[in-house]
């Protein structure tokens, strides 16, 4: 049985941004030469400061803060205008780092610019590694209750989903990763989050927004980017 929407959807952002408990203590660094500089994507309504918490736990375990990027973006406009300044950043932090490769790590609507980017735009051979936490990848009912572009293009048999999901979901080389919550509102159905072609995850029961600061989500998320 579909689970309800209780809350309208621009409530992702009130709730992203409620405080939240510090970032671990710093320990043995897992930050390797090898690794790649990591771009947050935030979700709709969202902003640069919802990484805040994942952000300093990947300090603490030994990335420079130069290879953080917790961007932001006008999440009213289309995906696809998204996509194409997204493509801007990954070029600017490349350049700022030397890295090769970026890791896109995404929240929610995060995931479709960055898949757009990946799938249409060439991103695919500049991504190592692509993360989706609770993205709508193939819709969610709670983007009937916004109407900016960006909403319509979440909405299930959008244009923009028919494209993004056509042919190979997971196109080219990057590592292609999402976790899901059978608790997660925001997102319906839970199936919408899984990509054909990726390691698909389920979580602990937690909500839409508790994904940027749980604890276990960041390991797994930092294992992942890191391997």
């Amino acid at each position: 049985m579909r689970k309800p929407v209780s809350v309208a959807f621009m409530a992702v952002a009130a709730l992203a941004l409620q405080a939240w408990a510090p970032a671990g203590a710093a320990g043995t660094s897992t930050y390797r030469s090898t690794s790649h500089p990591v771009l947050f994507v935030h979700g709709y309504n969202g902003a640069a400061s919802n990484w805040d918490t994942m952000a300093g736990r990947f300090r603490n375990d030994g990335w420079p803060a130069s290879h953080l990027d917790q961007w932001q973006y006008d999440s009213r406009q289309s995906n696809a205008t998204t996509a194409q300044q997204l493509a801007a950043e990954v070029d600017r932090l490349l350049a700022a780092t030397g890295a090769s490769k970026v890791d896109i790590v995404t929240h929610s609507m995060g995931g479709l610019s960055s898949r757009h980017y990946a799938k249409h735009l060439g991103g695919s051979e500049k991504i190592d590694a692509w993360v989706s936490l609770a993205g709508p990848n193939h819709g969610t009912d709670a983007a009937e209750s916004c109407f900016d572009a960006s909403c319509h293009d979440m909405r299930f048999g959008s244009d923009f989903l028919t494209t993004l999901n056509s042919g190979d979901e997971t196109p080219g080389t990057p590592r292609y990763a999402t976790w899901w919550s059978p608790c997660d509102t925001f997102i319906n159905p839970d199936s919408s989050v899984s990509v054909s072609g990726a390691v698909n995850r389920q979580t602990a029961c937690i909500g839409h927004s508790t994904f940027l600061t749980d604890a276990t989500v960041y390991a797994q998320v930092r294992d992942t980017v890191n391997s």
